[in-house]
């Protein structure tokens, strides 16, 4: 298939021809019916409170029935006309069937595949990250009434921080910022479950639910023989208030999200899903979450098994719905339970209590109120599956995200003349499993990247470069070479796929796989002109030496960019569009494998010689910075006006520390009451410009530091607020931000607590500073 200059709204349309969901749909599952003769019961009653009606379910449970329901696969409850359910679904960047709540077996046999969630967060744009998951929930529905769902609950969005670089499941985050992956957490559970963007208009009803994960510190899969189901996570109370909790914190507060999933790792000694203090004491009364709790898949059994942190399975079930959790993937508690129940370990009480809340959940989404085609949602129909809207949001996420990392004297974008090209590297034609990363549904149509070149250089060569794909333990050097040679342009296609990083496997590298490297160099020196390479990975890797050579042109990073990331890179290489991701985690040297993926202290230590961990803390060399990006115009930022600049702060009492025999003045956030934040609210408005010649969409990054260096382990530097503009060429648009300085000015000191400092602090976008002062 060629594109031939199909512009993106007509090739979308072709590919739809392609798509068949007209197909006669089944019934889907529900109870409730008013129509059939069977017994109405008050559960069924949708005037009154969910909560009620739960209570009711619940009452009329027999001991087998009820511990049938805390697993994943909840079966049939015949006599009261309830069906099965299935609490596992997956929706990471589209509707997959990788859990067992779904199946693309009947009308609707695909889903729209965006790109995986680490290049969708390069955008820093939420209100596309809100479209993206919205589009999602209504697939979700769709899927559903189509008869081909037994579940509507997803386990997604992962918000755990991308901490390490070598962690293999980095790429499923919105990277290594708590911010980003707050904000990002919070526009997907708004999204997927029915709610606007701003929120707040989502009422009890959900269209599908959401469950952030992994609760909590959970960010080790399998590093040099240590797996995430025995390690123990030892975390500082510093580290865990300002970078591993606040994304939850912001998915359950601000998100109302109606799930979390606690991981299977201790934290402190102490397993996440038996861990009363985080998901009844912090999660339910703390953050006032209303919801269900589930564990990850065998998270219960390994308590006992492998991490012997209860002597018996029947502790272990204990432990479990004593700390709060509501359900387990797994089968442990059938094994189990009815023995921990008979040896008086796990009390009713707690079973009642987890089935209530899940019940509720089931209650929300519609399924025990009758014929849901009736129903709010329940029209949503295959046609919205593949829609030419979908395409379009998934074509426009890969193209947002794709991020210039070096243009050396404008080689990019190239010539539209009919160029000779040659696509070499082991990604240049890569299939499903480079292009859609991991936890990927079946795509409508996906489209290689030679596929888009196609339509722009009809006669652009492929060679693979590596006989054994990314890894590229054997290169064809000599082959590439001689291809190179012969052609106008040569594009290298290198980087990572799911044999280098996944779950259950972590890297021990950050260098480029095998001969790679060695392939590049070749190729470059023997190519008429410089060579553009493109990366796909989620994690980073040290290019040091492509950055340096200039024999290599230009550089893009392309993460897995989706069903069409084919199409998205050809526009980008070929100017049919501007790139404007911006980096959403640190690229390290490769000697940073230096530092142990167990070490999970985010401050540096200068003493031990430990660097730290991301932009906020890290303080070695870069390969590339956190939010470093290029583009092919330049923009320019411009203070328009600051609210005040000075900020005096003289409610609750002032407190005093001493480091480095220096006297700090601070107030405590938790003394300083709500009004009081509020009406220190700081304004901040920017003129950004537009000087090329181009059209962009450009992500405005604000952070703040402080103006007066400590090492007292206050963050380098603090994103503080991010926004997505569009900007024609030669435009200036203004663009705003408001500041509090409880959350935004504010730092966790060793105790855990949030406090803001007095002195002097720096606003910064772009290469400005804006100087503020607070006093005590």
């Amino acid at each position: 298939m060629t594109l031939s200059h199909f512009s993106a709204a007509i090739f979308i349309s072709f590919l739809l021809l392609t798509l068949h969901h007209h197909a006669e749909s089944t019934q889907p599952p529900y109870s409730c019916d008013s129509s059939s003769n069977s017994p109405y019961y008050p559960f069924c009653n949708t005037r009154l409170p969910i909560s009620k009606r739960a209570q009711d379910l619940v009452s009329r449970l027999t001991l087998d029935e009820k511990l049938a329901q805390l697993v994943n696969t909840a079966p049939a409850i015949p006599r009261l006309g309830i069906p099965s359910y299935q609490w596992w679904s997956e929706a990471l960047h589209g509707v997959a069937d990788a859990g067992f709540g779904i199946r693309f077996n009947g009308t609707i046999k695909s889903a729209t595949s965006f790109p995986q969630v680490i290049l969708t967060a390069a955008s820093f744009d939420p209100n596309l990250w809100y479209q993206i998951s919205k589009t999602i929930g209504k697939e979700a529905r769709a899927v559903y009434n189509a008869g081909q769902a037994t579940g509507m609950t997803f386990w997604a969005p992962n918000i755990n921080v991308f901490r390490d670089p070598r962690w293999g499941r980095g790429q499923e985050t919105a990277g290594e910022d708590p911010l980003m992956n707050a904000k990002y957490g919070v526009a997907y559970v708004r999204g997927l479950q029915g709610d606007s963007f701003e929120g707040g208009k989502l009422g009890e009803r959900l269209q599908a639910s959401a469950c952030c994960k992994h609760f909590t510190a959970y960010d080790l899969d399998h590093w040099k023989g240590l797996d995430r189901f025995v390690y123990d996570a030892r975390v500082t109370s510093q580290d865990l208030a300002d970078t591993y909790q606040p994304p939850f914190q912001s998915c359950i507060e601000q998100g109302r999200a109606s799930g979390i999933m606690c991981a299977y790792n201790r934290v402190n000694g102490v397993p996440n899903c038996a861990n009363f203090n985080l998901l009844t004491k912090t999660a339910r009364q703390q953050w006032k979450f209303d919801g269900y709790i589930t564990s990850d898949c065998g998270a219960v059994s390994i308590i006992h098994d492998e991490q012997g942190y209860a002597k018996t399975a029947e502790d272990a079930i204990a432990d479990v719905f004593r700390a709060g959790m509501d359900v387990e993937c797994g089968d442990y508690i059938t094994k189990h339970g009815k023995s921990a129940v008979s040896q008086k370990k796990l009390p009713i009480s707690q079973i009642d209590r987890a089935l209530q809340n899940l019940f509720s959940i089931r209650i929300r989404l519609g399924l025990l109120d009758g014929n849901p085609t009736k129903l709010p949602f329940g029209t949503i129909g295959p046609d919205q599956v593949c829609s030419k809207q979908s395409l379009q949001l998934a074509l426009e996420a890969a193209r947002d995200g794709i991020v210039l990392l070096k243009n050396t004297n404008s080689l990019l974008p190239l010539p539209k003349t009919n160029p000779t090209i040659a696509l070499i590297g082991p990604n240049a034609n890569a299939s499903s499993k480079v292009f859609l990363g991991n936890y990927y549904g079946r795509p409508c149509n996906l489209v290689t990247l030679l596929q888009g070149f196609e339509g722009y250089a009809k006669d652009t060569v492929y060679h693979p470069g590596c006989d054994d794909g990314p890894q590229c333990a054997y290169a064809q050097i000599e082959g590439a070479v001689e291809v190179a040679k012969k052609v106008d342009y040569v594009v290298l296609v290198m980087g990572l796929d799911q044999s280098q990083e996944r779950e259950s496997h972590d890297r021990e590298y950050l260098g480029l796989p095998g001969k790679q490297e060695e392939l590049i160099k070749s190729v470059a020196r023997a190519s008429k002109r410089p060579v553009v390479l493109v990366l796909l990975c989620g994690g980073p890797v040290d290019i040091t030496s492509a950055k340096f050579d200039d024999k290599v042109g230009g550089i893009l990073w392309a993460g897995y960019p989706g069903e069409l990331g084919g199409v998205a890179l050809a526009q980008v290489v070929f100017g049919d569009h501007n790139p404007g991701g911006k980096l959403p985690i640190t690229w390290y040297p490769k000697d940073f494998i230096k530092v142990p993926m167990t070490d999970m202290r985010m401050r540096a230590d200068p003493a031990s010689g430990y660097p730290g961990r991301t932009y906020r803390f890290y303080t070695g060399p870069k390969v590339y910075e956190f939010g470093y990006g290029l583009s092919y115009t330049k923009y320019s930022y411009k203070l328009l006006s600051l609210s005040h600049n000075t900020l005096h702060i003289n409610q609750s009492s002032t407190h005093l520390t001493t480091q480095n025999s220096e006297t700090i003045r601070y107030k405590l956030v938790s003394e300083l009451a709500e009004e009081t934040c509020q009406t220190m609210l700081l304004s901040i408005a920017l003129g950004v410009t537009n000087h090329g010649n181009m059209a962009g969409k450009h992500p405005v990054l604000l952070f703040v530091r402080q103006g007066k260096v400590r090492n007292n382990g206050n963050p380098v530097k603090q994103l503080v607020g991010f926004q997505s503009v569009k900007l024609n060429a030669g435009e200036t648009v203004q663009v705003g931000f408001e500041l509090s300085p409880c959350e935004h000015l504010s730092v966790a000191n060793e105790a855990g607590s949030m406090v803001i400092e007095e002195g002097s602090y720096l606003l910064l976008v772009g290469d400005q500073e804006y100087p503020i002062e607070i006093t005590v």
